[in-house]
């Protein structure tokens, strides 16, 4: 299998004078200024207060399919996002609620390099939830961010991060970002430990799995050595389709450090949402499945669906927006032919 290089020098250059300013703080001094930041908020913001607060309200339930569960969550506080519209004249007929510019006034962020700036969701699904976009007003796209992910998994070591394609859940397309949520929240970050998975690749300081036994094909990226990480990251990126008149491939991705091991879940996607978020009637789910879903903690805002969902919805929910077994196969023939 080949490994793909950066795509130009300046790029390089730039991802090395970020990653070296950030390692200049001590490890978790950023989760700890995170944790504090929340902290802080929750004192001064009256909508993060009451949304924080609001969780302790939150009903659940669990699925059990053998050697891993689904939890489902009505938390009705994400209702925006779930139902967010996504198509280019909506986005282009509202502000961009990550820009610097348009945030609420009490909102205040930690300054990562002058590149990102850590904020409070203030619609949390975690107990400690951020979301971390760039300055720059620039589209929702991976490859020549993923190392920086990584970095930021890094330094904010208490959390999980994820990544959200432009057509699989990100509720701001138009606006690159990541967000963070507590650690041992999803339950996929111990799932990768327990469930069935196929080694396809082990190299010096990197093994990569197939998850093909988990209702949602995936691979799952482990290594001690990030650049390593980021090389055959862009591998499989280039392995995956890209559909005509779109900007990436679809995907979502979930990342978190610890034991001095980076490790990365990418699940590349067929749908952006499944047939019941658009069926009428009783058939109707009003459920736009993300990362923290495909994570296993599926978030229904309206009460109705949280009642009926059953664990048969979510297997055909999962199999429609993942990739089918065949085009999974499709991909990994193509990793190892490169």
């Amino acid at each position: 299998m080949g490994v793909a290089g950066k795509d130009s020098s300046e790029q390089e250059e730039s991802i090395n004078l970020f990653e070296t300013t950030l390692m200049k703080e001590a490890m978790g001094s950023i989760s700890e200024k995170a944790e504090k930041l929340l902290h802080n908020q929750l004192e001064v913001w009256q909508l993060a207060q009451t949304n924080y607060r609001n969780l302790s309200t939150v009903r659940s339930k669990e699925f059990d399919f053998g050697n891993f569960k689904v939890r489902v969550q009505f938390n009705p506080g994400r209702i925006q996002s779930s139902a967010a519209k996504v198509d280019a004249k909506s986005i282009s007929e509202r502000k961009c609620f990550l820009c610097p510019a348009n945030l609420p006034k009490e909102q205040e962020g930690i300054d990562i390099d002058n590149k990102y700036q850590i904020l409070v969701n203030p619609f949390p699904i975690f107990p400690e939830h951020f979301t971390i976009p760039a300055y720059d007003h620039t589209d929702q796209l991976i490859l020549d961010r993923y190392e920086d992910m990584l970095t930021l998994s890094q330094l904010l070591d208490r959390y999980s991060l994820f990544y959200n394609g432009p057509k699989c859940g990100a509720s701001a397309p138009d606006h690159m970002h990541f967000q963070a949520g507590i650690k041992g929240f999803m339950p996929i970050e111990h799932d990768v430990e327990n469930v069935g998975k196929r080694e396809l690749v082990q190299l010096e300081d990197l093994t990569v799995y197939a998850l093909d036994n988990y209702l949602r094909n995936s691979f799952l990226i482990c290594s001690q050595d990030k650049d390593k990480s980021v090389r055959f990251f862009s591998e499989l990126y280039h392995a995956l389709e890209i559909r005509a008149g779109e900007p990436e491939p679809m995907m979502n991705i979930i990342a978190w450090y610890g034991n001095g091991m980076f490790h990365t879940v990418v699940l590349p996607r067929e749908q952006h949402r499944p047939a019941c978020f658009f069926a009428c009637g009783g058939d109707n789910i009003l459920i736009s499945p993300a990362s923290v879903d495909l994570g296993g903690v599926f978030i229904t805002p309206q009460e109705k669906d949280f009642e009926k969902i059953t664990a048969k919805d979510i297997e055909n929910i999962l199999k429609e927006v993942c990739v089918s077994d065949v085009k999974f196969e499709t991909i990994i023939e193509s990793l190892m032919i490169r």
